[in-house]
């Protein structure tokens, strides 16, 4: 079972790792658009947009990692 559970957990980090990148570079161009836009604007852009959605991906795979890990864990002696 370890066999599958260690793979799936460097996947894991990979996607974190994207995710946050992918979130980062969302909230520089957010942070560009910030500044060129209206004051009056009301919304979220779609930049923030991606920028909450790739920080929520973050979260979701962290906690498939921890879970994982923690499953590795408990199965080992």
């Amino acid at each position: 079972m370890s066999y599958i559970l260690i793979p799936l957990i460097v996947v894991l980090m990979i996607m974190v790792v994207v995710s946050l990148v992918r979130g980062i570079v969302a909230f520089m161009q957010s942070t560009k658009m910030d500044l060129e836009r209206d004051p009056n604007a009301t919304g979220a852009t779609p930049a923030q947009m991606m920028q909450n959605k790739m920080m929520f991906n973050r979260i979701k795979y962290q906690a498939a990692a921890v879970v994982v890990v923690a499953l590795l864990m408990a199965m080992s002696k």
